[in-house]
C-alpha cells in the first residue's frame, strides 16, 4: 500500500548529528524504526540517538554496511547540493533534501548530475513522504496519517497535513503522502507520483495540491486527463495573491497570466480534475468522487 517508502525501506540520515538532523531522525526512528544509521564526514565509528544508530563518514560507507536504499538530508544549504550528489554517487534509491534555502545554480548542478544517475530525488525544501503505518522520511507528523488508499502529492507542508486530516475525517486513509517542495527546481514532479500512484494498485484515488508559479500543475492536469484513469482531487494554493510578488516558496511568484490559481484551476477542471476552492473541502469531494466511480 504505498509507493517508494515501505516497511522495507533502509534509511540513514546525511547530518544526523546536527540539531535538526538529530530531531527528526529520531522521530523517524520511532516512528517505524527503519532508520539504519546517519553520515557526518569525520563522525564515522560514532553512534547517535542514544547509541541506537550507527555513524557513517561517507553514503558509501553506510550503503555497503547497513544496505541503506533511502537517504534523509538534513544538510545546511551551502552542503546540500554536495549531499544529494553524494547519495546518489553512492546508488541511493531514493534521496530526500528536506533543505531549505540551497541556490539555484547548485540545484542547476544537481539537475543535471542526477541525469545519468538513478537516484531518484524528492525535494528540496520540502516535507518529505509518509507511508502511514510503514515508514516516515522527513518531517511530516506520523501521527495524523492512517494507512488507506488514496495518494497524497503537495508542493506545499502544511497543506499536505490538512489534506490528510480532511480524508481521515471522512474515513479515508493514504498510501503514501509525498510532498515535493516548492523551490524553483525540484527532483520528483507532479507527473512521475501520478503515473506511480496510477501503477500502484493499492492506491484508488489521488489528491494533487500545487500553488502559484510556474508551468507544473497545468503539465500534471494534462497528464490526468491523458493517462491517470483514478479519481484526482486538486487544490491550487495562492488564489489571493497579488502578481510579481513572491510567496512563500521560492517558485511561488506568478509571472505570467497562466502561472495564476485561477488559470491553473481552470485547466485542472477542464481536464477532468474535481478541483476545490478550499482544503476543507478536500475531503468530502473524495468521498463524492469514489462514490461516483463504485456507483
Amino acid at each position: 500500500m504505498s509507493i517508494l517508502i515501505n516497511k522495507d525501506s533502509k534509511i540513514i540520515v546525511q547530518g544526523i548529528t546536527g540539531t535538526e538532523g538529530s530531531f527528526h531522525a529520531g522521530q523517524c526512528l520511532d516512528y517505524a524504526g527503519n532508520v539504519v544509521g546517519g553520515v557526518t564526514p569525520g563522525k564515522g565509528g560514532q553512534t547517535a540517538l542514544d547509541g541506537r544508530v550507527p555513524v557513517f563518514n561517507t553514503c558509501r560507507e553506510a550503503r555497503a554496511k547497513v544496505g541503506a536504499n533511502v537517504s534523509l538530508i538534513f544538510v545546511p544549504p551551502a552542503f546540500a547540493a554536495d549531499a544529494i550528489m553524494e547519495a546518489a554517487d553512492a546508488g541511493i534509491e531514493l534521496a530526500v533534501c528536506i533543505t531549505e534555502g540551497i541556490p539555484v545554480d547548485d540545484m542547476v548542478k544537481v539537475y543535471e548530475y542526477l541525469e545519468n544517475k538513478t537516484t531518484r530525488l524528492v525535494g528540496p525544501n520540502c516535507p518529505g513522504l509518509l507511508t502511514p503505518g510503514e515508514a516516515k522520511v522527513g518531517i511530516m507528523p506520523g501521527f495524523i496519517a492512517k494507512p488507506g488508499r488514496i495518494g497524497v502529492i503537495s508542493k506545499s507542508g502544511t497543506l499536505t497535513y490538512e489534506a490528510v486530516h480532511q480524508l481521515c475525517a471522512e474515513g479515508m486513509g493514504q498510501s503514501t503522502c509525498v510532498g515535493i517542495g516548492g523551490d524553483p527546481i525540484i527532483g520528483t514532479k507532479m507527473i512521475d507520483l501520478l503515473q506511480l500512484f496510477q501503477e500502484d494498485p493499492d492506491t484508488d484515488a489521488i489528491v494533487m495540491i500545487g500553488e502559484i508559479g510556474g508551468s507544473m500543475e497545468i503539465e500534471a492536469a494534462e497528464y490526468v486527463k491523458a493517462h491517470i484513469t483514478k479519481p484526482v482531487v486538486g487544490f491550487i494554493a495562492g488564489q489571493t495573491a497579488p502578481e510579481g510578488r513572491r510567496m512563500g516558496h521560492a517558485g511561488a511568484i506568478v509571472s505570467g497570466a497562466d502561472e495564476s490559481a485561477a488559470a491553473k484551476m481552470a485547466v485542472m477542471r477542464s481536464c477532468g480534475i474535481n478541483v476545490v476552492d478550499s482544503p476543507s473541502e478536500i475531503g468530502k469531494t473524495m468521498k463524492a468522487a469514489l462514490a461516483k466511480v463504485a456507483a
